[in-house]
């Protein structure tokens, strides 16, 4: 993640915690910021491959509407091998990007709100921070309501 940032010129703030934050209220905890600036990275299976939506994290996903902004007659939340061979990340580490195995990324228009945002950095332990607009640059996302 941090060469994808350095090779995109993105002013982000990387952090390392000594606990792990694998839930979106742990990682916020952790960084001290709102539920909601924390972006939750779900991975879904789709009709057209795996979809990767991100989410507030004080927010809960609604499957249909993920398969309709996705373009998909159907999605379903992707297990950890999925996720695994989808990412190259295990759940509750998920970074947004590169995301080679994801054939399409939305992001929640409710993120754009924020000055800064806090994506998982690739474990359980790391987090980056940076601006909504960067991460949507950066993931090349679609927005639209996700929850």
């Amino acid at each position: 993640m941090a060469a994808a940032l350095r090779e995109a010129a993105v002013e982000a703030r990387l952090e390392e915690f000594l606990t792990e934050t694998p839930t979106a209220e742990a990682a916020a905890e952790a960084v001290g910021c709102e539920l909601a600036q924390i972006v939750k990275s779900l991975v879904f299976v789709c009709d057209p491959g795996f979809v990767l939506a991100l989410l507030p994290g004080d927010r809960r996903a609604d499957v249909a509407k993920v398969a309709a902004a996705s373009g998909s007659e159907r999605a379903r939340i992707a297990t950890a091998d999925e996720v695994f061979a989808a990412t190259g990340f295990e759940p509750g580490g998920v970074a947004p990007f590169p995301a080679p195995g994801i054939s399409q990324v939305l992001m929640s228009e409710e993120l754009l709100v924020h000055d800064r945002v806090w994506v998982g950095a690739g474990s359980e332990r790391h987090m980056a921070g940076l601006s909504p607009a960067d991460l949507l640059r950066l993931t090349n996302a679609r927005t639209g309501e996700l929850s």
